[in-house]
Parts: C-alpha cells; structure tokens; sequence
C-alpha cells in the first residue's frame, strides 16, 4: 500500500473503531463454529479421530489460498479486498454444518479454512497500518475484539446447543447476520491503495533466523488457543460426560478470558514488561492445563480452560513486537514469525484428534500442558517487545496473518 497516503486524527479514530468491528466479526464466525463442533461430528458421523483429520482441512484450505490476499489486496485495495474476503468468511460458516460424512465435511472445512486464512490476512494488514499511523499500540486491543467477537458467537452457540438447535439453521441465521454486520463494519477501514507502479507483494518469504525462536513461543501460544478453542467442549462432552449446552459453554468460558486479557494487554505490558507479562501469563496456562488433565469435575476443567485463555492471550502481539527488532528487515521477521503461529493455530485442532485417536483426550491435553510451560521457560525472547514498528506501506506485511485465535 502506498505509504504516502495522509489521513486525518478523525479519520484514523473511525478506522480503529471499523477495523476493530471487522475482527469482532470474524472472531464471532469461529466461535459459533467452534461451540458446534461435537453437533457437526456427529451429524456426519464422525469419531475423534475422523474429526482430527477434517479439522487438518481448515489448514490446508488456508494454506492454498492465503498466498492469494496479497495479490487481491493489491489489484482491489485494502477496503475492497476486505469487503470481499470477510463476505466469503461469514458465508463460509454455513457450510459445515450441511456435511453428512467425513468427505463432505473435508471439503466443507477446506472452504472455510480458506475463506478464514485470507480475510484474516486482509483484516490484520489494515490493523498493522492504522496502528502504525496512530502511532500507538493498538493490536492487542484488536484481538481482544476478535476475542469477545469469538465470545458472543460461542455464547450464541451455547444457547443453540442447550436448547437442541439444528446446527444447520443456527448457522445459516449467524451468517446472514455477521455477513451484514461485516458488510457495515468495512465501510470505515482505511482506504489504502498500492502505488501505480508498485510491484505486487511476494507469494512467500522465507522467516530469517532471527524470528525462529521468536516463533517458537508463537508457536506455543497459539496451540494452546487452537486446542482448547476446537476441542474444549468435545472434551467435557467425551471425558467428563457432560451435557451439550454445558460443554459449549466451556468454550464460552475460554474465549471470555481471552477477550478481557487482550482488551486489557496494552496496558498490563506497559506496567509489568513483555518478558513477565508472557512468563506469568505461561504459568497460568500450565496451570490450567494441568486442571483440565486432572479434573474430576466439568467445573474444575472450566476453569482449566479459562486460565488457559488467561494465560496465552497478549503472547502473539508481543511475538510480532520483538520480531520487529530482532533483525535487519523487520518486516520480514514479522512475516515469519506470523507464518509459525499461524501454522500452529491450523495443525492444533488436527495434532490433538491424532493423539486423541491414539491414545486419549487426556493425553493430548497433557500435551497442551507440556508447550504452555514452554511460555515459562522461553519468555526472555521477547525482552523489549512493543509496539510492532512497520514502517512504510503495507506491501512487506500483507500475506501475514496476526493470529486470534
């Protein structure tokens, strides 16, 4: 995007508000996913094991077609682009719920994992601008939104759930009416568009060095979320034996401690540092998953669940932070560093069902414990970590997602 474009205080304040109601929106789309997880495995017929595999397709679908945000962002602009991508993401919610067996549900999640890998792209690129022409930090606050947006949805899917919904109709109503509040919300994002003769944006970039063990605390974080996002409610629901309506609402209970633990990350790192705001935040979360590994009780695991959400939220930004200064060109350790994570957050789901089916539940928790802990030990990469420093235009940084979940 043309680094050149000037834009009013008025105009910047809108457009966190706008780019803050778009990943409110798609947080809401993963949570009303998520809460129906165990009513879509057994509509098509699915075990623990099938349902790893089909959740390994949201990854591939994403996969394919992220390297495709940063040509369409450039040829239609940021707005445009938006617009597009999140249109085809709310939509995208329908179509799990309509699978009836394992290869349906395949392609339905192949769809929606591609669908949520380039809208996500397209919405964290402008949150890097508008944070960068604000010049204040910002993006924590934005994935608290994601997170609260992924509140409500897992809250309306635990009502739906409680009182027996179909699935299918449930989602076909969520998507009609995230799909105009997105159509709304894009409306107020920056406008940016690439200069007349800029080249567009690489398909890949290799991560430098410097960003892999920066990653590799991403890498940590954004497992545990992606674990306990997907598989939380088939946990209680398979090992403790729960109703529906309650085991939904222990992805409820998650995503609220992320949401309040991000809208709240700005200021706790401000006060305490990234290195013990990441390393408190990694003891809560070992904590929380030995709660879940060890629960005699669905409460005891909620409350696993919940410091788990606690303990990992703000990790992400702070990653992309120190990646910006870890290095010669920081946007491309930003760029690398965001490829870890987000390759995390899509094999979680999928690496948890493996052990699941080969072992147990228990045992692939155990090993959500096992990275959490690694947020403990590895913390002081992150010494010195801020506000993400991206200068110029965005072409270095479309194509790299920030991840919420």
């Amino acid at each position: 995007m043309s680094g050149e474009m000037v834009f009013s205080q008025g105009q910047l304040r809108r457009a966190r508000y706008a780019v803050a109601a778009v990943f409110c929106v798609h947080g809401a789309v993963t949570g009303s996913f998520a809460t129906r997880i165990p009513w879509i495995a057994d509509h098509a017929s699915v075990g623990a094991g099938q349902l790893g595999l089909a959740l390994a397709f949201p990854a591939i679908g994403a996969s394919v077609a992220m390297p495709l945000a940063g040509a369409i962002s450039h040829r239609f602009g940021a707005r445009g682009a938006l617009r597009g991508l999140l249109t085809l993401w709310t939509l995208a919610l329908t179509l799990p719920a309509l699978a009836t067996n394992l290869g349906t549900l395949c392609a339905a999640l192949f769809v929606y994992g591609a669908t949520a890998g380039m809208s996500d792209v397209a919405m964290n690129a402008l949150g890097v601008e508008t944070e960068n022409r604000l010049d204040k930090s910002i993006m924590s606050g934005l994935h608290g939104m994601w997170s609260a947006g992924a509140l409500i949805g897992s809250a309306a899917g635990t009502l739906a759930a409680h009182l027996g919904s179909d699935a299918r109709l449930h989602h076909m109503l969520a998507a009609a009416a995230l799909t105009v509040l997105g159509l709304a919300a894009y409306q107020g994002v920056l406008d940016l568009r690439s200069a007349p003769d800029a080249q567009a944006p690489p398909r890949f970039a290799l991560p430098p060095k410097s960003a892999l063990v920066i990653g590799a605390i991403g890498f940590c974080a954004v497992f545990a979320e992606g674990a306990s996002l997907d598989w939380s409610a088939v946990y209680l629901r398979d090992v403790l034996d729960t109703s529906p309506g309650l085991a939904a609402a222990s992805t409820t209970a998650f995503a609220l401690t992320m949401a309040v633990a991000r809208l709240a990350g700005d200021k706790v790192v401000d006060r305490f540092g990234a290195v013990r705001t990441v390393r408190v935040g990694g003891v809560a979360a070992t904590a929380g998953g030995v709660l879940v590994v060890v629960a005699p009780h669905p409460a005891v695991a909620m409350g696993g669940f919940a410091l788990i959400g606690l303990g990992v939220a703000v990790v992400v930004p702070l990653a992309f932070a120190a990646a910006g200064r870890s290095g010669p060109n920081p946007s491309q350790a930003i760029a690398g560093v965001a490829t870890i994570t987000y390759t995390s957050g899509l094999i979680a789901p999928s690496a948890i069902g493996a052990v699941a089916d080969a072992t147990s539940l228990v045992v692939s928790f155990g090993l959500v414990t096992a990275l959490a802990f690694g947020l403990v030990a590895g913390a002081g990469v992150l010494r010195g970590a801020g506000r993400v420093p991206v200068s110029g235009g965005s072409g270095a940084v479309v194509g790299v997602r920030g991840v919420e979940e």
